[in-house]
């Protein structure tokens, strides 16, 4: 049987820990002249020469014996419920900035302007587009709808905030409310005093999980990108922390789609021609394109429908008008009080 052959394992080290000290002193000195390893690479490497020692060993006494040699426990497996390190990344973020970053307009709303108002739905369809896109994490770059690309930009952007803001300011737009209070469109907002730039964090809620009301859903923006995931309350770190608010500008929906409109032009749920300009981003979008999806007028839709007023909206919409046998003018693609009419009727 041949000798097991044992190798060195001398990693450069510059650790000054009590151990690497000790072993210093009593240990040879490499012959490369590097310092030798930290105890527990030299623990390490015992363990594998043994169980090569073991398996040469084995193979010697034959098949069918067992030879004796110490186990290797394997890695315990992640507990459900425990954060790793890819549950809980740093999340630094940036200080409060104009839309698309400093050559942006300036920050803040103009002088009287009161929030705008949002739905819950509202809220959370802007949170899932980010979701949906998989915003990279920055605390520098700026995604094309204007909006810093760290979690306090990334709830700027769902409670459709005229600024970037941070952790710092948001609360100044909402109110404190209890547990109990939470629903969707709501934040949980971590701000750190001590280290408000990168011990900072904040979520979207977006609704209980569990009768018991100990998860769940957050909407977050966090390194590598936007995720919508289960998350126990109120975060899987620094949980007492964390403090429900709710947007001062959030307003009452139904449980499936906005608000209902007053009648305009005489007819019921029509939110008025504002509503479907270009550049318009509202539910009202979102509810005319579902429609023309359901009256088989969708065919124009690549993503979504909604909430934002594009191509793809005004083409359904004219398909929709022409099939109604109208020419010119009142097939333009831009939905009036008939359109409407005759869409949800």
């Amino acid at each position: 049987m041949e000798a097991p052959v044992f190798e060195e394992i001398d990693p450069a080290s510059d650790c000054d820990c009590p151990g690497c000290r000790h072993w210093r002193r009593v240990l040879p000195h490499s012959p490369a002249g590097r310092a030798p390893a930290h105890p527990a690479a030299a623990h390490r490497a015992l363990i594998v020469a043994t169980a090569t020692a073991t398996a040469a060993a084995a193979s010697v006494l034959g098949a069918g014996q067992a030879a004796a040699g110490p186990a290797v426990a394997a890695h315990a497996a992640h507990r459900p419920g425990v954060a790793t390190d890819d549950d809980v990344p740093d999340t630094p973020q940036g200080p409060r900035a104009p839309l698309h970053g400093p050559a942006g307009r300036p920050a803040g709303p103009p002088a009287g302007a009161g929030l705008a108002a949002i739905t819950r739905t509202e809220i959370i369809s802007r949170a899932k587009t980010w979701v949906t896109a998989k915003v990279p994490y920055s605390v520098t770059a700026y995604w094309s709808d204007g909006y810093r690309q760290d979690c306090s930009g990334y709830v700027s952007m769902a409670w459709k905030l005229p600024t970037n803001e941070w952790t710092g300011s948001l609360g100044t737009f909402a109110d404190r409310i209890t547990k109990e209070q939470l629903q969707p469109g709501d934040i949980l907002l971590f701000h750190n005093a001590a280290d408000p730039q990168t011990g900072s964090h904040v979520v979207i809620f977006g609704g209980w999980t569990d009768d018991t009301h100990t998860s769940y859903t957050a909407y977050e923006q966090t390194p590598p990108h936007t995720r919508k995931q289960s998350t126990p309350y109120a975060y899987w770190s620094d949980s007492a922390k964390y403090l429900p608010y709710r947007y001062k500008g959030v307003t009452a929906s139904a449980a499936n789609g906005p608000a209902a409109a007053p009648a305009s032009h005489g007819v019921a749920g029509y939110p008025g021609r504002a509503m479907f300009r270009p550049g318009a981003d509202n539910p009202y979008v979102t509810r005319l394109g579902r429609r023309l999806v359901e009256k088989g007028f969708g065919a124009y839709y690549t993503t979504g429908p909604g909430p934002r007023w594009g191509e793809a909206d005004r083409r359904g919409v004219e398909a929709f008008q022409r099939a109604q046998g109208w020419r010119g003018g009142a097939a333009d693609g831009h939905p009036g009080p008939e359109t409407w009419r005759r869409l949800f009727s």
